[in-house]
């Protein structure tokens, strides 16, 4: 039977907060972002969204007496810690990802309640298939399959007083990046994972771009790294496309978030950004 090769397309970024729900959430706020109310999944992580135009931001973490559950989700540094691509059929991912030698768990199924704008309550379903857990250092990578994509892509969550429309940008750094892009090129296949001029791979996914830097490009493109980075393959910074830098700083200002600017760029440092940097262009 043929298997189709999956297209590389970003459906969203996952921060692993642990026990910082309140915390996290309050911090994504004073960046800029409006988030969904706090969600609570039927295998026992909440949540809170960032909802963008494809793609979206997720806080991942626990409530309190809920840490035994998914307790392997957050072995993970804090930060950026989950690489998500779209699925429009996990079943046939997990088929391809089982004859790449990628494949971890078969599909899993779960949901949460969903309060929508209107004051409706409905139930966001989903299918995931995760790469096998030992070939993606310190995270996570899976599809996603949205069974219900209208409980998560609601016009009203998609405006936010910094102006983002997506995730542009999605970096993970190494000592060695094309080792740690090949998995990717196993996944999607070896010309989507490209060589770019300044010494870093790009893999073009929808939206977004996935790329695997060295630390001192990170560092000249995002500032200092996560004071707990280690030296091994990491995923260390998001950058976002806005309508207008001007509101970004509006934003940042009024939260009293601490930002540099650069050409055509604001950046705040993974110091202030929960343990991420975060670029906004």
């Amino acid at each position: 039977m043929a298997v189709p090769v999956p297209q590389p397309v970003l459906d969203h970024a996952v921060i692993n907060v642990a026990d910082q729900l309140d915390n996290a959430s309050a911090r994504f706020r004073r960046l800029g972002f409006q988030l969904t109310e706090r969600g609570h999944h039927s295998l026992g992580s909440s949540n809170h969204l960032a909802i963008f135009g494809e793609n979206y931001l997720e806080l991942l973490g626990y409530e309190p007496g809920k840490g035994s559950q998914r307790a392997d989700l957050w072995n993970s540094p804090l930060g950026l810690s989950g690489l998500v691509w779209k699925s429009s059929d996990a079943e046939s991912e997990f088929l391809h990802l089982e004859r790449q030698d990628l494949d971890g768990d078969p599909p899993a199924a779960f949901w949460r309640p969903v309060t929508l704008p209107d004051g409706s309550v409905s139930e966001a379903h989903f299918r995931t298939v995760r790469l096998r857990a030992s070939l993606i250092p310190n995270g996570r990578s899976f599809f996603c399959e949205h069974l219900t994509p209208d409980t998560v892509w609601q016009p009203a969550w998609q405006r936010h007083p910094n102006g983002v429309q997506n995730i542009s940008e999605f970096v993970i750094v190494a000592q060695d990046p094309a080792h740690a892009a090949q998995v990717y090129s196993r996944l999607f296949g070896a010309a989507k994972v490209l060589a770019c001029p300044e010494g870093a791979f790009v893999l073009r996914a929808g939206a977004a771009t996935v790329r695997f830097a060295s630390a001192d490009y990170a560092q000249q493109r995002f500032g200092p790294l996560p004071e707990d980075y280690d030296g091994s393959a990491r995923m260390v910074a998001l950058g976002f496309v806005t309508t207008d830098l001007a509101l970004v700083k509006n934003a940042l200002l009024a939260g009293n978030i601490l930002f540099h600017e650069q050409a055509e760029a604001i950046v705040v440092a993974s110091g202030e950004g929960f343990n991420l940097a975060l670029r906004f262009a």
